[in-house]
């Protein structure tokens, strides 16, 4: 067994598992994945659970994304917990998620780690209920384990007309302080929902990039490891292979397993291209 598997698992899932050079993918329910893994390993473990909102993912029905209150809120519950325990101190844990869910689960992270941000993911893409506001945005919370061992302040480029090219936002004379870019909010409206089918990699709903890419950056640790137990389509384990960090990821859908490894094999075949280009290689398909 190698070292770093040793590291990983006290306990390696008998289901399907592959392994890459940056870590290993299962195909498992999450609570079982994060019972094998080791305590106390996580620089950061990111959660974008399914919403309990009747979807299908991959060969389940919709029933299964439908269970009663009582029962999704027990689960997580145990998700959440387990968690905790396999986060390192100081490490950060991201949880995506609506917000009558977000502000549940936060109460019961708030019980053993420090809360951090409540980050607004702006997105109208919701239906209106009766006799509530117009849904307009996510939940990105943002909690460590003690005192955070890494934080840094993204800076992300102003909006701009996407005719006119000139700022959205009106920066007075500040404007010569943003050229670099502007820190990072706890509002984020420049992010937009994974909708076409040219950008999406499975048919149902998918996380956009940018959102797991910021949550990295602001805790990552060089060589560090990402812990995502509802992995979907790999979104969050390229944007940790892009910064430079392992990862240790699972999904209960065998659909979305063989997709996460189809999508880190490609990016991972682009990457090696693009390094014997840059070395004045030619490379040529057989």
């Amino acid at each position: 067994m190698a070292k770093y598997e040793t590291r990983l698992w006290k306990k390696i899932p008998k289901k399907r598992i592959h392994r890459l050079h940056e870590g290993d993918i299962v195909c498992s329910d999450a609570l079982d994945f994060l019972h094998g893994l080791r305590d106390k390993i996580a620089d950061i473990i990111f959660l974008d659970p399914p919403f309990n909102l009747g979807k299908r993912y991959g060969a389940s029905s919709r029933s299964s994304d439908r269970k009663r209150e009582d029962d999704y809120l027990s689960y997580m519950t145990l998700v959440l917990q387990r968690c905790v325990e396999v986060l390192r101190e100081g490490g950060a844990l991201y949880l995506y998620h609506i917000p009558r869910w977000a502000i549940k689960f936060g109460e019961i992270l708030q019980r053993e780690l420090k809360f951090r941000h409540w980050i607004a993911i702006s997105m109208k893409n919701g239906f209106v209920r009766p006799k509530h506001l117009y849904p307009a945005h996510y939940a990105l919370l943002y909690f460590t384990k003690g005192r955070p061992a890494v934080f840094t302040r993204p800076k992300i480029a102003p909006l701009t007309c996407r005719h006119c090219g000139e700022y959205v936002r009106d920066y007075g004379g500040y404007k010569k302080f943003i050229r670099n870019g502007i820190n990072l909010e706890d509002i984020c409206d420049d992010i937009s929902p994974v909708r076409h089918k040219k950008y999406k990699s499975r048919i149902s709903n998918e996380l956009p990039a940018t959102i797991p890419q910021r949550a990295l950056q602001i805790s990552q640790r060089k060589r560090g490891l990402v812990v995502d137990p509802f992995a979907g389509s790999g979104t969050t384990l390229l944007a940790a292979r892009q910064l430079g960090m392992k990862f240790a990821a699972c999904d209960c859908e065998l659909e979305y397993y063989r997709l996460m490894i189809r999508r880190l094999s490609c990016d991972s075949s682009e990457e090696r291209s693009t390094k014997r280009k840059k070395h004045g290689q030619t490379i040529r398909n057989r």
